[in-house]
């Protein structure tokens, strides 16, 4: 029976083998930078060690997130400038519905 301090020592559930996506070349070069491939992490094979799902990482998101929530907001001069995070000061919200273009007035509009 193992200490709790101990981990044991999982077996590798593939043989390393040349990234899918990469091709061994690791990422691709555009112009002076450098990106590294994001199915193997830079490092031009996966199983064994290099096994994406066995680094522990957590899937990127979906997309970005949604305007309302951008990092720009913490900036006092674009919150007080623009006002509402959701219309951005026009008091409409205009959405896309079965082909046709709908505008209602905003939450902010009754403040």
């Amino acid at each position: 029976m193992a200490n709790d301090d101990e981990q044991e020592e999982r077996p590798e559930v593939t043989d390393p083998m040349t990234c899918p996506e990469c091709q061994g070349r690791r990422g691709v070069r555009l112009g002076e930078p450098f990106l590294a491939c994001t199915f193997c992490g830079g490092l031009g094979q996966v199983g064994g060690g290099g096994e994406p799902a066995e680094r522990g990482e957590e899937p990127p998101p979906d997309g970005p997130p949604p305007a309302w929530e951008h990092r720009v907001w913490s900036d006092p001069w674009i919150a007080e400038t623009l006002g509402c995070r959701f219309c951005l000061g026009s008091k409409k919200l205009a959405h896309i519905e079965a082909g046709t273009l709908v505008s209602v007035p905003c939450r902010c509009a009754g403040d």
